[in-house]
């Protein structure tokens, strides 16, 4: 079996370009987990970020390991990518998690393992378990018990000091280890902090009382370098290069988790991601490029020319259209991109400003006649249904739209449907998310009515968008539901949860404001003044601030400190420019 394994292992690795192989003799090895397909992992940015990361290190061997899907029903032994060494025999085993729903795979992964699954369990003879990324982040709390510690935030600067310690301490006394993890910044180490429910009750609500942990995040991004290190044609961005060109968005998007955990928005200088360009289209003339809003990068219409007069071929992770960049398009076009993909995110003006999506319908069909005016092949249009005071009338105004977008483009229209899922630490983090029923009956409506105009509807399940918001704001309880779950599926996790005696309402309702939430564990940087007044504005229809991500001398919403926010250039403070609601202001002499 383990021949059969190590074949398929070496046939994906003859296909790559850019694998690290060192020896294990002498080195700390380190098992890097994606809890997802070869497939999927391939496309991740950060996987890659963390895995050049690590083998920077002369004295690391750092090894790739993703899901093997019935792994660990078939009996299969879970195996590195590089060298097939089991992954008990490393001495930390890594997690970077993206999404919610691979949790189960988490747990998936220490069972084909052999490792015990709950961190209460482990010693200093298994190996470290950590982990970070997005999907764990914001709310570790259902992954806890089952990691030794867990990076909050951006976790590029945190590797050295992760490393040197892990060469000291890594075969002392666990206690020992996890002590001296709890006193570096970022780190979260669950069997040394109670859950918020616990220390509420032993010490009361005031957040001065709290133990909490500190939210990470770069502040000289150009340090590090976002690119791809590792080449494969079994991915979907196969023959593509990634570069992170910017990273967060100060749009302030109610819904939108990236636009919270990765505040405040940075970007990329033009010179740096021209040289990085220039390296990556050695390997591949495709360049993707990845931010939470491309368009936003205050230099997109200057990176996206001379990244077309050097011969690239461009493609977008997302892009905004107020205003669109239009160089931006005309260089994907011509670079042979096929689809031109926009996100309304819901149908109606009113729901746009309840969830602060600024862009209008005039701008968003302007984007529609872009591409037919460039014969694009296809566009994409994304919208999420079930959103805060969302009624029947936003969704006919949505079928509305997409119509009218019929009516200007008359080659393929895809769009997406997707059950909005309230997360930790944004504007709508209390709000109660749409039953399943009524999220069914408003895809099947909009799909009913877009069907007659040929238009492809994709619906993503309301029933597993309902166990996606249980995991994304729930507590430390859920961890016994992902141990104890016997088959994968919606009705066996309710089943599980009720013999647990915990009730999907519990999660999935309203949160009660004035109590303290088990993500509160996490501290974001945002002030919860601020998510409160998002709230109010929302409750109103009206839209919030936003930061561009060359701003300067604002302390809103907190994330920033002083001597971030009050940044100065040959002596003049730039003060934030003029966004879509906000007047502008002049920059302030302090000479």
């Amino acid at each position: 079996m383990t021949w059969n394994i190590r074949s398929q292992q070496k046939a994906l690795l003859a296909k790559e370009t850019g694998a690290i192989h060192k020896e294990w003799g002498g080195r700390l090895p380190i098992a890097l987990a994606f809890p997802n397909s070869y497939y999927v992992g391939m496309s991740s940015l950060a996987l890659q970020i963390l895995y050049r990361r690590f083998n920077q290190h002369a004295g690391v061997v750092c090894e790739r390991v993703f899901w093997d899907k019935g792994g660990a029903q078939a009996g299969r032994p879970l195996l590195t990518l590089e060298s097939g060494k089991y992954v008990a025999d490393a001495r930390v085993w890594a997690f970077t998690i993206s999404y919610e729903m691979d949790y189960f795979n988490v747990v998936d992964m220490l069972k084909q393992a052999g490792v015990p699954p709950l961190a209460e369990d482990r010693d200093e003879t298994w190996p470290l378990l950590i982990a970070g990324g997005p999907g764990i982040t914001m709310n570790p709390e259902p992954m806890a018990p089952f990691f030794d510690a867990i990076v909050i935030g951006e976790s590029e600067e945190v590797i050295d000091d992760l490393v040197e310690l892990f060469h000291q301490a890594i075969d002392a006394p666990r206690p020992d280890l996890l002590a001296a993890l709890d006193h570096m910044p970022g780190l979260y180490v669950p069997a040394l902090i109670p859950p918020m429910s616990e220390q509420e009750q032993a010490n009361g609500a005031e957040p001065a009382a709290l133990h909490r942990i500190e939210r990470l995040w770069v502040r000289e991004l150009e340090k590090y370098a976002p690119v791809s290190s590792l080449y494969t044609p079994d991915t979907e961005f196969k023959g593509m290069h990634l570069m992170e060109i910017a990273r967060g968005c100060g749009r302030g998007c109610r819904f939108c988790l990236a636009g919270y955990v990765y505040r405040p928005p940075r970007e990329q200088p033009l010179a740096q991601l021209l040289h990085w360009a220039e390296k990556g289209l050695q390997q591949n003339k495709r360049v993707g490029l990845i931010s939470a809003a491309v368009s936003d990068h205050t230099q997109v219409d200057d990176l996206a020319t001379a990244l077309f007069e050097m011969g690239a071929e461009i493609s977008v992770s997302s892009m905004r259209v107020d205003p669109i960049s239009v160089p931006l398009v005309k260089a994907m076009r011509a670079g042979g991109a096929q689809t031109l993909t926009i996100a309304p995110e819901a149908g109606s003006r009113r729901l746009r400003d309840v969830i602060s999506k600024t862009q209008t319908e005039a701008q968003l069909l302007q984007a529609v006649e872009l591409a037919a005016s460039l014969d694009f092949p296809q566009i994409k249009l994304y919208f999420m249904v079930g959103h805060p005071t969302e009624t029947q009338e936003d969704i006919e105004e949505l079928v509305a739209f997409v119509r009218k977008a019929r009516r200007l483009f008359k080659r393929r229209i895809a769009m997406n449907a997707t059950p909005f899922v309230p997360k930790a630490h944004t504007p709508f983090q209390w709000m109660a998310m749409a039953d399943a029923k009524t999220l069914k009956k408003r895809q099947t409506f909009i799909q009913r009515r877009l069907g007659r105009e040929k238009i492809a509807v994709r619906s993503d399940s309301p029933a597993w968008a309902e166990v996606q918001g249980v995991l994304a704001r729930g507590d430390r309880r859920l961890a016994q539901v992902l141990l104890q779950i016997p088959r994968l599926t919606v009705r066996d996790f309710w089943a599980t949860m009720s013999d647990l005696g915990l009730e999907r309402e519990t999660f999935l309702g309203e949160y009660d404001r004035s109590s303290t939430p088990p993500w509160y564990i996490v501290e974001s940087g945002v002030s919860d003044n601020f998510f409160n007044y998002e709230w109010r504005l929302a409750e109103r229809s009206q839209i919030g601030p936003s930061c561009p991500p060359d701003s300067a001398g604002c302390l809103t919403c907190q994330v920033c400190d002083e001597d971030w926010a009050f940044r100065f250039t040959d002596g003049i403070l730039q003060l934030r420019p003029a966004s879509v609601n906000q007047p502008s202001t002049r920059p302030i002499s302090l000479s």
